[in-house]
C-alpha cells in the first residue's frame, strides 16, 4: 500500500483511511522496465477511497472498503485501445504522430488533429501532402534540440529525446521537481457546502450525485477525469469549440456518462455565465493561460463561484519555461527520460499504456473529490492542479518497483463490457474505481460530440 498511502497522502486525506483500500495484484499487468502497474494502482486506489470517502460523508455511515484489482487496471489504462465501435477498433496515432532520426538522435512529433500536422509540415517547409519519408529526410537534417525548437516555434508539437540525466539538468525539470504531485490550495471565503443526504434507496452509492462539472478538458487525462465523475453520478457537461471537434473514437471512448455540447466562448459568454452560476466544478485541461481570455483563469472564476472547486490538468505545469507549451502523454515520455528508459537497441521505447494520462486524470478526479468532502467541513472555494511531467516524476524517482504476486493475468477480457447506444455497438472498459455499495458501470452510453445543447438538465 506504499504507493498509494503516498497518492492519498498528496491528496490530503487521511493515513488512517488507506487501511480500507484491499489491492489485488496481478503478475504481468502493464509491464514495464518503470513501475507503471504500482503507479496505475495507486492512482485508481486514491480516486476510489477518496470516491468512498465522500460517500461516507454524504450517508451517514463509515467509509466503506475499496477494492483496486490490477486487471480491471490495466483495462481502463488501455481504455482507447479496448474499444470497439461496430465490432471496429480505433485509430490511435495519425502518420505524423511517431518518432523521427534526427542528426544526432531522435524526436517525438504529435499530428492527431490536423492544425498540429498543418503546423508541423510548416515549420520543416514542406508542402501539405508531404509523405513520411520526404518528413523523415527532413528531421534527418535537423539536430534534435533544434528540430524541437522549430517545430514548437511555428505552433506545433515536438520533443527531443533526453535521457534521465538530460531532464534533470534541464531548468523545466527543476520547477517541476519543486512541487507537489497535487497541488491544493483553499482560495476564496465560502460558507461550507451542504451536501444532500444520499438516496438510502439507491441502487449505488454515488458520492457526486447532484453536483454540475463543467468538463472543458481534452485528450486524454481531463476527460478520463470527468469520466470518472460522471461514473459517480456527476452531471458532467463537456464544452468544446464548434471548429475544433473532437476525434469521434476518442470522444466515445472518454464521453461515457457525459454530455456533450459546443459553445463559442467568445461570442456567447452569457450562456457560459448562466452555467457557471450553478456549476460547482470547473476541469480545465488546455495549456496554462490558454483560456484566461474569456475570464477562466482561476481567479475570476472565483471572483463569480467563491464556492467552487477549479481542477487544472496540463503536460508541463503552470510555471517554468516550458508552462506555455502544449503537451501529450507521448511527448512528456520522451522529455522526462521515460521513453530513453523503455527504449532498446538505440532505439526510444514507450510505456505499456499511456499511464502518464489515465493515471494524472484519476488523480485529478480524486482531487475534485477530495475538495469536495473538505468543504463540506469548511467551506472555501478550491483550487487542485495537476501537470503530465510531475506525475512522470512521481514514476521515475517515486515509486519503487516491487514484485507481484497473486493471481496472473490472461488478458482484459474479464473487465469488458458492451453496450448499445447512439454511437452504435460499443465495446468498452469497465470503470476500475471500486467500492462497496459504489457503482459498477456508467449510466448511460456516450453520445456523438456537440449533440447537447450547452445548459443543465
Amino acid at each position: 500500500m506504499t504507493d498509494i498511502q503516498s497518492a492519498w497522502t498528496a491528496l490530503g486525506g487521511d493515513p488512517a483511511l488507506v487501511s480500507r483500500v484491499t489491492a489485488v495484484e496481478r503478475p504481468g499487468t502493464l509491464a514495464a522496465r518503470l513501475p507503471v502497474r504500482q503507479l496505475a494502482r495507486a492512482c485508481v486506489g486514491a480516486c476510489a477511497l477518496a470516491a468512498a470517502e465522500l460517500a461516507a460523508r454524504r450517508a451517514g455511515r463509515t467509509v466503506p472498503g475499496v477494492r483496486v484489482d490490477d486487471g480491471a487496471v490495466a483495462a481502463a489504462f488501455h481504455s482507447e485501445r479496448n474499444l470497439l465501435v461496430d465490432g471496429r477498433a480505433p485509430v490511435a496515432f495519425a502518420p505524423l504522430s511517431r518518432f523521427w532520426r534526427t542528426a544526432d538522435g531522435w524526436v517525438r512529433t504529435h499530428a492527431n488533429y490536423p492544425h498540429h500536422r498543418s503546423r508541423l509540415l510548416g515549420a520543416l517547409d514542406l508542402p501539405a501532402d508531404a509523405s513520411v519519408e520526404t518528413v523523415a529526410t527532413r528531421f534527418a537534417e535537423l539536430s534534435a534540440v533544434e528540430a524541437e525548437d522549430v517545430v514548437y516555434a511555428a505552433g506545433g508539437l515536438a520533443v527531443a529525446l533526453r535521457t534521465p540525466q538530460e531532464w534533470q539538468a534541464h531548468e523545466q525539470a527543476a520547477e517541476v521537481a519543486a512541487r507537489p504531485l497535487v497541488e491544493r490550495e483553499r482560495t476564496t471565503a465560502a460558507p461550507a457546502r451542504v451536501l444532500a443526504p444520499l438516496d438510502p434507496a439507491a441502487a449505488a452509492l454515488l458520492p457526486a450525485a447532484g453536483l454540475r462539472v463543467l468538463d472543458l478538458t481534452r485528450v486524454l487525462a481531463g476527460p478520463v477525469a470527468t469520466r470518472t465523475l460522471a461514473l459517480l453520478g456527476a452531471d458532467v457537461l463537456r464544452l468544446d469549440a464548434p471548429w475544433l471537434p473532437e476525434h469521434p473514437d476518442q470522444h466515445a471512448d472518454t464521453g461515457f456518462g457525459k454530455r456533450s455540447a459546443t459553445l463559442d466562448l467568445g461570442s456567447d459568454p452569457g450562456t457560459f455565465e448562466e452555467l457557471l452560476a450553478t456549476a460547482d466544478v470547473v476541469v480545465t485541461g488546455y495549456r496554462p493561460g490558454a483560456l484566461d481570455r474569456f475570464g477562466l483563469s482561476p481567479r475570476a472564476l472565483f471572483a463569480r463561484r467563491p464556492g467552487l472547486v477549479v481542477a487544472q490538468i496540463s503536460a508541463w505545469g503552470a510555471y517554468g519555461p516550458w508552462a506555455g507549451r502544449r503537451g501529450f502523454d507521448s511527448l512528456v515520455q520522451v522529455a522526462t527520460g521515460i521513453a530513453a528508459t523503455e527504449g532498446s537497441a538505440g532505439e526510444p521505447g514507450a510505456l505499456p499504456a499511456q499511464a502518464l494520462d489515465h493515471g494524472t486524470g484519476y488523480l485529478l478526479a480524486a482531487a475534485v473529490l477530495r475538495a469536495l468532502t473538505e468543504q463540506s467541513y469548511d467551506g472555501g472555494g478550491r483550487s487542485v492542479r495537476l501537470a503530465l511531467a510531475r506525475t512522470a516524476r512521481w514514476l521515475t524517482d517515486g515509486i519503487r518497483p516491487t514484485a507481484a504476486t497473486g493471481a496472473a493475468y490472461e488478458g482484459p477480457d474479464a473487465w469488458l463490457a458492451e453496450t448499445d447506444g447512439p454511437l452504435g455497438r460499443l465495446r468498452y472498459a469497465l470503470p476500475p474505481v471500486s467500492f462497496a455499495g459504489g457503482p459498477a458501470d456508467w449510466a448511460r452510453p456516450p453520445v456523438p460530440w456537440g449533440s447537447d445543447r450547452a445548459r443543465w438538465r
